[in-house]
């Protein structure tokens, strides 16, 4: 099934069109998602309604799908993406909600990259018409690390940050996580030289390589825990504030519609609302509420408000003399 997750990889970064070496496995992933997605949405559904279904959309060219080859496809929807799909004593098929909890992100980035894909498909006398946002490099190194997360194995590469003059080289690092900010992939662990934890940008990463040294996983390390007080990528030992940002009526709607943060809570008042968030103060908290503009005010704390004022005299001035 490596092939499988070669195109789940693929569509999970965002690319559309890198798939035409697997095209003889394209239409198993699509039928895997195309049943992670219906039972999703239908919560549970008997194998006589599932049926039905299947023979009404059109990757099912007419045929129906058979207990054995469904029992197959459960299987590998379990092996390959994590997702269990069960059955209970009444004989509907559910999907777990802890594995969809577990997993939502990324499953979510995986159904809308495939819906968005089959409709363009389905639409090649429009397709010159849809632009999609490049994610840069994703696709070159990440089936490499998430190999090497899989198994536990260091890798080694070079790095060109923007803040070096020359490119680091030889970096040996565990890698922990994976986190997508901002159109670009980020990786997260150990550096080996100073024992720190560090943070890499996909797209600066040039000739990685994976080495035959493992890694020991830290048990009480988990993404939604290290992320789960952060806006963006940065993360420290800094305290977690309560954050509360006065809006207008109308940027309001867009953040109810894409929230800002999973924290988020609002208070609903007649000419404004006020959103409270549990979050560590970092550089793209900053940047982001300066993107909101004069739609967005800072009420608490102090500290975050001292950083948001000095960001924006610093932009005035180079408008200033």
């Amino acid at each position: 099934m490596n092939e499988v997750r070669d195109i789940f990889f693929t569509f999970a970064v965002g690319r559309y069109t890198i798939i035409s070496r697997l095209l003889m496995t394209r239409d198993l992933f699509s039928r895997y998602v195309w049943i992670i997605d219906t039972i999703t949405r239908y919560g549970r559904l008997s194998r006589e309604r599932l049926n039905q279904l299947w023979l009404r959309s059109p990757i099912s060219n007419g045929q129906p799908l058979p207990e054995r080859t469904f029992y197959h496809y459960r299987r590998s929807i379990e092996q390959n993406f994590h997702i269990d799909i069960n059955c209970d004593e009444t004989g509907h098929y559910y999907i777990d909600q802890g594995a969809l909890s577990r997993n939502k992100s990324l499953t979510n980035l995986m159904l809308d990259n495939y819906a968005v894909n089959g409709a363009i498909s389905d639409s090649p006398d429009v397709s010159e018409r849809v632009e999609v946002e490049d994610v840069p490099s994703a696709r070159e190194y990440m089936p490499m690390v998430l190999e090497a997360m899989r198994n536990s194995e260091k890798i080694c590469f070079t790095y060109a940050g923007f803040n070096r003059s020359r490119a680091e080289r030889d970096i040996i690092f565990s890698p922990y996580f994976l986190k997508r900010y901002k159109q670009r992939w980020y990786m997260l662990g150990m550096r080996e030289k100073d024992g720190n934890i560090r943070t890499y940008a996909l797209d600066r990463i040039k000739e990685l390589t994976l080495l035959q040294q493992t890694f020991i996983m830290p048990a009480e390390l988990t993404a939604a825990d290290y992320f789960g007080t952060v806006i963006g990528i940065t993360t420290s030992q800094a305290p977690v504030h309560e954050v509360r940002l006065r809006t207008s009526l109308q940027q309001a709607k867009y953040l109810r519609a894409l929230p800002l943060h999973a924290s988020q809570q609002e208070e609903v008042h007649d000419d404004y609302s006020i959103f409270s968030y549990r979050l560590q103060l970092n550089y793209e908290l900053v940047h982001e509420i300066i993107g909101f503009g004069d739609a967005v005010k800072v009420l608490d704390p102090p500290e975050l408000r001292l950083m948001v004022t000095e960001a924006l005299r610093a932009a005035l001035s180079q408008y200033e003399g």
